[in-house]
């Protein structure tokens, strides 16, 4: 991993109560919930699908921006699919495509191609991300 100096942005999210919320207030909506169907929220395929569109818009408003001054019409769609392999655990299919008005065929196939190099997600390479869970301290201390 690169130097912890070298990161450009960061952002802390807290899910607890049936709720997520930046720590910065930018974000704070309800979540539904597994133990009880009948609240209201965003599920997290909803989620991962949003947050996969923000991520590859930010890189492709920044790749449309080298290839045409039409960077604002950049539009992402993504649609997140969950499934739960046999062992139970969850495996997630993220689908994302990229449009803007008035680039060529070839124009867009580039505009695509940079923006998925660009951001650590990409689709052709998994080993570019890491999650790490650990336990946190407890508040009690």
């Amino acid at each position: 991993m690169p130097d912890p100096s070298s990161w450009l942005h960061a952002a802390t999210a807290t899910a607890a109560g049936g709720h997520v919320r930046t720590d910065d207030g930018e974000l704070s909506t309800a979540l539904a919930s597994p133990l009880a169907p009948h609240c209201t929220g965003l599920t997290p395929e909803q989620l991962l699908a949003a947050a996969f569109a923000s991520c590859l818009h930010h890189a492709a408003v920044e790749a449309a921006g080298e290839i045409t001054d039409e960077a604002h019409t950049v539009q992402v769609r993504a649609e997140a699919r969950l499934g739960r392999d046999d062992d139970g655990r969850y495996r997630a299919d993220v689908h994302a495509s990229i449009s803007s008005t008035g680039l060529t065929p070839a124009q867009l196939t580039e505009l695509v191609e940079h923006a998925d190099r660009l951001w650590p997600f990409s689709s052709d390479d998994a080993s570019r991300h890491r999650l790490t869970v650990t336990r946190a301290d407890s508040p009690n201390r």
